[in-house]
């Protein structure tokens, strides 16, 4: 039955209506009457109607008025308007309120208005049908989303059993890889990906990781037929099914969608890859298995079995520390000589071998550390001055890596170099302090930096006390001992050696300049950094 709500202020009028039709032999039950708009209103929240008979001429509210709040507020609702005048302007508006239909009182009889009721019915019935295909329309493309379909397909890395049975279910649901007979699974990894994604944040990861997929989804075609899913740190599961029964056409259009899809990694993203293809299976069931062989010889890839004398993938603590402590002291020949150091061990390894990744990735943990402690408001990442850690990407040797580490650091040293030399200083100063950073462990003094200067040793003198607020001597003597304080925290050398590493040529003299400046000696300074034994 569907339901209909009269509206009429003359009770008359509203009894002509009732008594035209047998209402509920046709379909129809009068679900309620109003002698006005608001009561109307209220009456439709309690009863929604399908169908509402306005008059247009009512006191306080008039139809026109009504239909226009019943739109709003119910617009499932179909209108038909009764009025006593033949207004044009009223039927205008009524019509824009989403009126079905405008009959004058007069005119109205059975028929008219049983063909208006029925028209309202086939609206209904017709919206209601239209909601229902919206509905399964909208459905389909939820469960064929792509979002869910790889959801299923990634899950095959993580268990392949359960995942697999769960795919071929999803997938006969949604007739995914239809009429397919040949099945196979790739695993894909993009490398070097720890090096490539250790300074991004989860975001920048996540989008990332989410460009890769679209490029290599566009490279191999249909997701429906061929499918690819992020699996977790750099690797890809892409599934193939094919309608050709031989295993010899079907693998070689595996592989050659494989090379296809290196070079659109390559060539939008400059990401390099290396991929293996799992062996055919016949049906979705046991793609798993077929991922699982894949995946394995990645590992092995990565993992490369070359002897134990490779097998670490960190620095050694010494290292680490060499590390710092040159970076401190902006040594770049010893800097370059741990590096050369670190990698030797490593020359006959792939370059995204995760050894070497792991070892990379200290190294440049060593230089963000330092990087943090002069520059922490300017980020590393992005920065002009330093070779961009997306070069990693295009390296393709030990060789390579070692020159572009060495490059790198060199960046860093250099960008030290001019924050010492920055401040408020002039192009004369600026140059003293520079060369006092460069040439502090040598036996250098005023005169001899002067003369490097092609200056008067007495103007840069007096320049220098101006702009420093101290000697020549007296900020050398500075440096030097803020350099020997790095030294001793890093536990490696004696004080002796230390003295003269800084460039005191007499070790009691630096004894009595150390103390001068830190209040304490050099062994009080050593003593404190050790352990307590409370």
């Amino acid at each position: 039955m569907f339901r209909v709500l009269l509206v009429d202020d003359e009770a008359l009028a509203r009894n002509d209506v009732k008594g035209l039709i047998d209402w509920e032999k046709h379909g129809f039950t009068l679900c309620g009457e109003s002698s006005s708009g608001p009561l109307a209103l209220s009456m439709m929240e309690q009863l929604v109607p399908h169908i509402a008979i306005l008059d247009v001429s009512m006191p306080s509210m008039n139809g026109v008025e009504l239909s226009r709040i019943i739109k709003e507020r119910y617009p499932k609702v179909k209108m038909i308007m009764l009025s006593s005048f033949d207004d044009y302007d009223y039927v205008r508006a009524c019509l824009t309120n989403g009126a079905m239909d405008y009959l004058l009182k007069h005119r109205l009889n059975a028929a008219a208005l049983l063909s208006l009721l029925n028209k309202a019915v086939q609206d209904l019935q017709f919206e209601e049908r239209e909601h229902e295909a919206r509905s399964a329309q909208s459905k389909i493309i939820e469960r064929l989303s792509p979002v869910i379909h790889r959801e299923y397909v990634s899950g095959l890395a993580r268990d392949a059993h359960e995942a697999g049975a769960a795919l071929e279910s999803y997938a006969r649901e949604n007739r995914l890889y239809a009429d397919s007979v040949k099945f196979g699974a790739a695993a894909v990894q993009i490398i070097p990906f720890l090096l490539l994604t250790d300074s991004l944040t989860d975001v920048q990861k996540s989008r990332f990781v989410q460009q890769a997929e679209d490029v290599m989804q566009m490279a191999v075609g249909d997701i429906h037929k061929r499918t690819v899913a992020y699996v977790g740190e750099g690797r890809f599961i892409v599934v193939f099914s094919s309608a050709e029964r031989s295993e010899h056409a079907v693998n070689a259009h595996i592989h050659q969608q494989l090379t296809g899809l290196s070079h659109a990694l390559d060539k939008f993203l400059n990401l390099k890859c290396i991929y293996a293809a799992g062996p055919l299976c016949g049906g979705v069931k046991q793609l798993g298995g077929s991922f699982d062989n894949a995946s394995q010889q990645i590992k092995e890839l990565l993992y490369p079995n070359t002897g134990p004398s490779v097998l670490r993938e960190s620095l050694l603590l010494e290292e680490q520390k060499q590390l710092l402590l040159y970076l401190e002291q902006l040594d770049e020949e010893r800097i370059n000589q741990v590096i050369i150091a670190v990698l030797a061990p490593v020359q006959e390894l792939p370059v995204y071998s995760m050894a070497v990744q792991m070892l990379v990735r200290e190294m440049l943990h060593m230089v963000d550390m330092v990087w943090k402690r002069y520059f922490s408001q300017v980020p590393m990442d992005g920065n002009h001055h330093l070779p961009s850690r997306s070069d990693l990407g295009r390296i393709g040797s030990i060789g390579e890596l070692e020159q572009w580490l060495i490059q790198y650091y060199g960046r860093v040293v250099e960008a030290i170099k001019q924050q010492y030399a920055g401040g408020p200083y002039s192009r004369h100063v600026t140059k003293a302090v520079q060369f006092i950073t460069d040439n502090y462990a040598s036996n250098i003094s005023l005169e001899i930096t002067a003369q490097a200067l092609s200056l008067n040793p007495s103007y840069l003198s007096r320049l220098f006390k101006e702009e420093t607020q101290m000697t020549f001597t007296e900020y050398l003597n500075r440096h030097r001992i803020k350099t020997s304080c790095m030294l001793i925290e890093s536990g490696s050398y004696s004080l002796r050696r230390i003295s003269s590493q800084v460039g005191f040529l007499n070790y009691t003299y630096f004894f009595k300049v150390f103390k001068s400046i830190t209040g304490m000696t050099p062994q009080v300074y050593a003593d404190r950094l050790k352990p307590s034994n409370k």
